[in-house]
C-alpha cells in the first residue's frame, strides 16, 4: 500500500484524534507505535521529530508535523474536507473554536491530568488545581454545547469535522482520567455534544479506531479503559 503518512502513536493518546481524521478522510497511512512506558517519546530519534517529546507526530510529504490542532488543520486544508475551507464564510468561526479546543480545553484537561507538572508536588495544591480545572472544563463544554446549536454545519453535523473528533476524544478522557476523579462530569448536561458523540460512534472511521486501539463499543458516550492489541494507553 502506497502511503504518504506515518502516524507515531500510542493507544488512546492524542494520536487517536489524528487516526480518526485520517480514517474519515480515507487516507492510507502507516503507524509507528511509541512505547510510552519505555519513554520512547523522549528518545533522541523521537525528539528529532518533535522536540517537545509529545504524541502525536504525523510524518507527511511536507515533513513531520506535531501539535494536534495544527495537524488537523493541515489535513483538512490539504484534503479539502472535514472543515470549512478558505473563502467559506464559516471559516473564521470554525478556526476560533478549533483553536479554543486546542489551546484552552485541551490544556485544561492536561492540567487536570498532570497537576504536578504545573503546580509542584504538594497534594493539596494539586487537588485545588484539579478542582479549578474541572469547573473550567464544565464551563467550556457548556459554551461548546451552545456553539453546536449556532454552528450546526461543522459542530455536531451529520458529516463530522476535525473539531468533532477532537472534542469527542477530549470528552472521553474527561471520564477516564484521572482514575476516580470524574464525578464532576455528566454528559447529559450537554445534550448536543452527547448527540454528536453518539453519532460519531456509528462512523466507519470510529469503528476502525475502536478495533485498532481497543476502545470498546461506546468510546465517547460511555467510555471504558482501552485494551489495545499493542502498546499501552498509559
Amino acid at each position: 500500500m502506497n502511503t504518504s503518512y506515518r502516524l507515531h502513536f500510542a493507544p488512546d493518546n492524542a494520536s487517536l484524534i489524528i487516526r480518526l481524521a485520517l480514517e474519515e478522510l480515507a487516507q492510507p497511512y502507516e503507524t509507528v507505535l511509541v512505547h510510552r512506558q519505555a519513554r520512547a517519546h523522549k528518545s533522541p530519534d523521537y525528539l528529532r521529530l518533535n522536540p517537545q517529546g509529545l504524541i502525536p507526530v504525523l510524518e507527511t510529504p511536507d515533513g513531520p508535523l506535531f501539535e494536534t490542532g495544527a495537524i488537523l488543520l493541515w489535513l483538512a486544508d490539504r484534503h479539502r474536507a472535514l472543515a470549512p475551507q478558505v473563502g467559506d464564510p464559516q471559516r473564521g468561526a470554525f478556526l476560533k473554536w478549533l483553536f479554543f479546543t486546542s489551546n484552552t480545553v485541551h490544556t485544561a484537561l492536561r492540567m487536570n491530568f498532570y497537576p504536578d507538572q504545573y503546580i509542584g508536588p504538594d497534594p493539596n495544591r494539586q487537588e485545588e488545581l484539579r478542582h479549578h480545572m474541572q469547573k473550567a472544563l464544565s464551563g467550556h463544554l457548556s459554551v461548546l454545547n451552545t456553539m453546536a446549536a449556532e454552528h450546526p454545519s461543522w459542530l455536531g453535523a451529520t458529516q463530522p469535522s476535525v473539531l468533532d473528533f477532537y472534542l469527542a476524544c477530549l470528552m472521553r478522557w474527561m471520564v477516564l482520567y484521572p482514575e476516580g476523579g470524574s464525578d464532576w462530569y455528566d454528559i447529559g448536561k450537554w445534550p448536543l455534544l452527547r448527540e454528536m458523540a453518539a453519532r460519531l460512534e456509528a462512523c466507519d472511521s470510529v469503528q476502525s479506531a475502536i478495533h485498532a486501539e481497543g476502545l470498546g463499543a461506546t468510546p465517547f458516550t460511555a467510555p471504558q479503559y482501552a485494551r489495545p492489541p499493542e502498546g499501552s494507553a498509559t
